[in-house]
């Protein structure tokens, strides 16, 4: 077995973190804070409860991620130290704890550098994930259920805020889609990698002859719409229909016609929101969610017409992003990055943070690749 160089292992992580506090930009991270603390604490803040949200959402994130390079930053300089009086007092438990140290700071480190590659025009935004069921039938209903509650599971993980806009359910069980917001910074950049199609293979629970049965959801995530991204929406371009609520088995939960639909005739985006008690707030979350998914898809636009006039017309992202096996092995598996896990159940109940890793680096690879 080789000897460690605990010595070079510390030094390449100091470097690391150092890298990484340039690129966060440690010093305006603490102005943008101070910033933030006074809004806080001016007694007005809450006469505007959704700016208030806002800046609280963003001032706890910003302290927390300071908070966490700056421990970090002290438990590197410490090991210096905690190495050195174990090799004096040839102590083997403490250059065990040494080197238990080191690969924990090296995961740490590791996580906080993919915070570093999200630097895209629309990262550092919330997210707005919409969830649909797709060929399978009742298992696929079953598949989407099952994705919404392993996101809302990893934000909870993180004590991420979350709001379910819109459910639609499934006559027999399941859901045909469903709308959330994850509202913290950073939502947007971390989930956009698990957009696509999810596959699941399984022994179906609804066959009755207990077959194997391949079922498929689709995943959108697009970027929290915000006041200075200008989308005008004229009234000439949108049909407004109300109905009402309906839970599962398609019964009605509301005496009034509170849901809202609301379509966008020139590009046919359709936006239902049924969640809130009153039409108002309805019609509120649907011209937000659509405004979102018009910015995304002119973001879109623009990046296809520079392809085409690059002359690159290669795809540059599969469908098919993931497989789910719970038959007649288990395993989850990325088939763009190849991480894979043997413990499916564990990812169902939302530790997924290995899969988002992997895809981050994975899109950050592939769009250094396309720019070359």
């Amino acid at each position: 077995m080789a000897v460690r160089d605990f010595d070079a292992e510390i030094a390449d992580l100091s470097q690391t973190l150092s890298s990484i506090e340039q690129v966060l930009e440690l010093d305006k991270m603490r102005e943008r804070i101070t910033d933030l603390e006074e809004h806080a604490a001016a007694p007005d803040l809450w006469d505007d409860v959704e700016k208030a949200q806002q800046v609280t959402s963003q001032l706890s994130y910003l302290q927390a991620e300071l908070r966490k390079v700056t421990e970090l930053r002290q438990r590197i300089e410490d090991l210096p130290v905690m190495l050195e009086l174990g090799r004096d007092e040839s102590d083997a438990d403490a250059m065990a704890e040494v080197e238990r140290e080191i690969d924990d700071l090296r995961k740490s480190v590791s996580d906080l550098e993919i915070r570093t590659l999200l630097a895209g025009e629309y990262d550092e935004r919330e997210a707005v994930v919409t969830i649909r069921a797709g060929a399978g039938g009742v298992d696929a209903a079953d598949f989407a259920d099952m994705l919404l509650r392993m996101y809302l599971r990893w934000a909870e993980r993180h004590g991420y805020k979350t709001e379910v806009l819109d459910t639609s359910y499934a006559e027999e069980a399941g859901l045909k889609s469903a709308t959330f917001e994850v509202k913290a910074p950073f939502a947007y950049g971390t989930l956009s990698v698990e957009a696509g199609t999810h596959r699941l293979v399984r022994i179906s629970p609804f066959d009755n002859q207990g077959r194997r049965q391949t079922s498929f959801a689709a995943v959108e995530v697009i970027p929290l719409i915000e006041q200075t991204d200008h989308i005008d929406i004229p009234e000439s371009d949108i049909r407004i229909d109300v109905f009402r609520s309906s839970g599962p088995g398609g019964q009605s939960v509301n005496t009034t016609d509170s849901a809202v639909r609301i379509t966008h005739l020139p590009t046919g985006t359709v936006v239902s929101m049924q969640n809130e008690k009153s039409q108002i707030q309805n019609r509120a979350a649907a011209m937000r969610v659509l405004q979102s998914r018009l910015l995304l898809l002119r973001r879109e636009e623009e990046q296809a017409q520079k392809k085409e006039l690059a002359g690159d017309v290669k795809a540059s992202w599969g469908d098919q992003m993931r497989s789910y096996v719970l038959h007649p092995y288990q395993m989850v598996k990325d088939l763009r990055t190849e991480h894979e896990v043997g413990n499916p159940q564990a990812v169902f109940d939302g530790q997924i943070d290995d899969f988002l890793e992997a895809g981050i680096r994975w899109r950050m690879h592939e769009q250094a690749g396309s720019s070359s």
